[in-house]
């Protein structure tokens, strides 16, 4: 499930990049920049320095006690194995909610396939939502961890290059130059009269959901050497900050190519300006690079879903003795659901790329984010407290999500993620973790000075 933790430092680096970042980086925030300009870069300034948090705080810590906890291979098997929950509950709260939001999170890739096949090949929303869909799902099939994170390698690569070289050929020409000096200075604004302290601190806060996107912290489990996280660290954050640049020159190089001619989808910007700046070749191959986004996170995502239904549930509960062939059979089965729930989602033609990561990013920053800095942490969080915390911070992003106006404005991660901190607090304060748990925690943080 984590490739023998054999991962050396810059893959792991680049596989945690294209598996965070997915379709979003190409289409999502390319597209929000060019209808809104640079105010929407905060979302950016966030993502970069709540990566460089997880990186710093959390990658080694999770590495050495997952190991520790009894060689904890998914997310779920390390909170059983964090609070010695003999009982199963929080491993199967944690379980669903992983199913949950990751349903989502798929959906966006799915919608972000779409939008391509729809635009590039002129099909059918719907047919091209099929194909799309059929192309991922097989492609998962292809390999294990280790194999999805080699190939993540070399598609965070070609993202990379994709997001330098269509901004800077837009930029070169002539006629983007001269519409440079009329553009509105509101889009080149990172505050303008439309941003509101609200609208700051959602963009910004977005950087909380690191602490608990399972397919980045399941990168972290399986790196060969917790000594190899700073490497990986540097290499991860300097991918990342040329990425981010390259998206939002990308939403500005949009703005410009199509002042006089505004697109109907502004999450089609790249693809528009893939087409425009090169010949059909080269703008095939940087088109490619969006279907690498998206396949390089979907495939993770539906990785961990087979991991979570094969481990926390199969085996858990089912079949306990269950062979490795079944198990590979059930994990199949259940990618195959969960990727059919996720394209009935993604049918809904007001879905976007964003809407939707946005919405599970904080479902899992608020349920997760939280459980996984006070375990790391706190020797004092207990089994009841990580369970509330989980479940306080899924329901208040569901929950927060269906009002409007007024505070409610406020990105769902912030209450979700504030909330479950305290509740998870209280609780454990009201309800204490056992001696063992603590011992094991001890020792932990014994085994952590050594590495």
């Amino acid at each position: 499930i984590l490739g023998g933790r054999k991962m050396g430092p810059a893959v792991t680096a680049l596989s945690v990049g294209a598996s965070d970042m997915s379709g979003w980086l190409l289409l999502g925030l390319p597209g929000a920049v060019y209808l809104s300009g640079l105010g929407e870069a905060w979302i950016g300034f966030g993502l970069v320095f709540g990566a460089w948090l997880n990186w710093l705080f959390v990658a080694k810590r999770l590495r050495i006690y997952t190991q520790v906890a009894n060689n904890s291979l998914t997310l779920p098997d390390f909170f059983e194995n964090r609070f010695n929950d003999s009982h199963g509950l929080l491993k199967l709260v944690s379980a669903l909610t992983i199913l949950i939001f990751f349903t989502f999170y798929a959906s966006s890739g799915m919608v972000g396939g779409a939008i391509l096949f729809e635009k590039v090949f002129g099909l059918d929303y719907n047919l091209a939502l099929l194909i799309g869909s059929f192309i991922i799902v097989s492609y998962t099939f292809v390999g294990g961890f280790f194999a999805v994170s080699w190939t993540d390698f070399f598609q965070g690569c070609l993202m990379l290059i994709a997001l330098l070289i269509v901004p800077i050929a837009i930029f070169s020409q002539p006629d983007t130059q001269a519409s440079f000096k009329q553009i509105d200075p509101a889009m080149l604004s990172f505050i303008n009269e439309k941003t509101t302290v609200i609208g700051l601190v959602s963009l910004l806060a977005w950087g909380l959901g690191y602490f608990g996107q399972p397919h980045i912290l399941s990168r972290f489990m399986a790196i060969g050497s917790p000594k190899d996280l700073v490497l990986s660290r540097r290499i991860a954050m300097s991918w990342m900050i040329v990425s981010l640049v390259g998206a939002l020159a990308t939403g500005i190089a949009g703005s410009l190519y199509f002042a006089a001619e505004p697109l109907e989808n502004s999450e089609t910007v790249f693809i528009h300006l893939a087409h425009a700046a090169f010949n059909p070749w080269i703008g095939g191959l940087l088109i490619a690079a969006i279907l690498s986004a998206i396949m390089s996170t979907i495939d993770s995502q539906l990785l961990v879903c087979s991991s979570v239904i094969t481990e926390d549930f199969y085996l858990k509960w089912l079949r306990p003795q269950a062979s490795s062939k079944e198990l590979m059979l059930v994990g199949r089965i259940g990618v195959i659901a969960i990727a059919l729930v996720a394209g009935v989602v993604a049918l809904n033609p007001e879905s976007s790329v964003l809407g939707l990561v946005s919405y599970a990013w904080a479902g899992f920053g608020a349920a997760f984010g939280p459980v996984v800095l006070l375990s790391l942490f706190w020797q004092g969080y207990s089994r009841n407290g990580a369970i509330s915390t989980i479940l306080v911070g899924a329901l208040t992003v569901v929950i927060w999500k269906q009002m409007t106006g007024g505070i409610f404005e406020l990105y769902e991660i912030v209450p979700g993620f504030t909330f479950a901190l305290f509740v998870g607090v209280i609780v454990s304060k009201i309800s204490p973790p056992t001696q063992k748990t603590i011992a094991d925690f001890v020792a932990f943080r014994e085994s952590l000075k050594t590495q």
